[in-house]
């Protein structure tokens, strides 16, 4: 489709990684958009973005942005999805893709219906030993996947006076840490295994049903470092962390524990899968190693390594043995995965990322959760 012009919205954390990810993929954000100009021109300044829009609509009409990157709250993903496909613009959409399965639904039909490129934004499929581990699953080297079993811990919200819209579920959903980081360890198991969770059996704590919420906008994360003394008391009602065992479509069992207040877990998003051949298990906090277990013969750590993986895992490692990739590189590896899908034009063939149609399939997996923490009971997962 010849050369593209990408515009991000929303200038957060995530957003100024989509930014430089994508200077460092060799094409350079033309213009942002944010709820808070000051923040947007300093962040355009400072990433070298020529254009700083004055509003949505005003990035919308621009005839030189064919695709849009939307890294807002989440209350904002389905209104601004939906606008920026009717104004023919592909997208790239944080998750969680909408606010509920309805509106989700209705992203994939339009999109479908537009034939345009929707993606959610699951970047941690792109860790090369992620990319590893599917193709020893795929290639039948563990044999049936029998368990599944991890966990995503973080600690940035650890404290009452911890504080972020996410917390806020009229901004960020009925759901918060399953949504936010739960969602993307459902997804990336479902996509190294290739099975569908079918039930959910859930159990959600909010430990801090109080908390301290500043007077002024904080970016994720940064209320770690940057204490506000001019607060207010607020009640939250979303969950701290959540245990869920889980029902493959395989006949696989599994469980996920999620919580963003485990002191000392900075982003530790994990998983092991039991094959009836042998185990593997990675770390994102070491995600330059995987384990792989056997009962008759020693145990092996595979370091990332090119040279010693499959093609499909090799062709997104981005360095030689022993140079470490990490985070940030998922975002490039994604970016890179939808702009050669772009330029190569045929959109029939299918995508190598997560599609809005992933995206849906998890808020119709989040909802069933939410529904069984509710109910105390199990539950059963609509097929999308």
């Amino acid at each position: 489709m010849g050369e593209t012009g990408t515009a991000v919205v929303g200038l957060g954390f995530i957003g100024v990684t989509h930014v430089e990810m994508m200077h460092r993929l060799g094409r350079p954000v033309i213009g942002v958009q944010d709820e808070n100009m000051d923040r947007a021109q300093e962040a355009a300044r400072r990433l070298r973005v020529p254009k700083v829009y004055s509003s949505y609509a005003e990035l919308l009409h621009d005839r030189h942005v064919d695709i849009v990157h939307i890294c807002t709250p989440n209350y904002l993903h389905y209104e601004m999805c939906k606008a920026a496909l009717l104004a023919g613009k592909h997208v790239i959409c944080e998750k969680p893709l909408a606010m509920n399965t309805g509106q989700s639904a209705e992203l994939v039909d339009l999109a479908k219906d537009c034939g345009l490129v929707a993606v959610a934004n699951y970047n941690l499929r792109f860790y090369p030993l992620c990319h590893e581990a599917r193709a020893k699953v795929r290639g039948g080297e563990i044999g049936d996947v029998r368990l599944i079993h991890g966990g995503y811990l973080q600690d940035w919200l650890f404290l009452p006076t911890d504080w972020n819209w996410r917390l806020e579920s009229a901004r960020g959903g009925e759901l918060r840490a399953v949504a936010d980081i739960g969602s993307h360890w459902l997804d990336t198991v479902s996509w190294i295994t290739g099975l569908r969770i079918t039930r959910v059996m859930a159990d959600f704590a909010t430990f801090m049903p109080k908390r301290f919420k500043p007077r002024r906008e904080v970016d994720t994360f940064a209320g770690k470092v940057q204490k506000s003394h001019d607060v207010e008391e607020v009640e939250v009602d979303t969950e701290d962390c959540a245990t869920v065992l889980l029902r493959f479509d395989s006949g696989a069992l599994g469980n996920v524990t999620i919580s963003q207040i485990s002191a000392g877990r900075k982003n530790h998003f994990w998983w092991e899968l039991t094959g009836s051949q042998a185990s593997v298990s990675w770390d994102s906090e070491r995600p330059n190693e995987m384990w792989i277990g056997y009962r008759d013969e020693p145990n092996k750590l595979l370091l990332k390594d090119p040279a010693l993986m499959h093609p499909e895992a090799r062709a997104i490692a981005g360095f030689p043995g022993g140079h470490a990739e990490g985070y940030g590189d998922t975002f490039f590896r994604l970016y890179e995965a939808v702009y050669n899908y772009l330029d190569a034009g045929d959109f029939s063939q299918p995508a190598d990322f997560a599609t809005f149609e992933d995206g849906h399939r998890q808020m119709v997996l989040c909802e069933a959760i939410l529904r069984s923490a509710r109910q105390a009971c199990w539950v059963q997962v609509p097929a999308p």
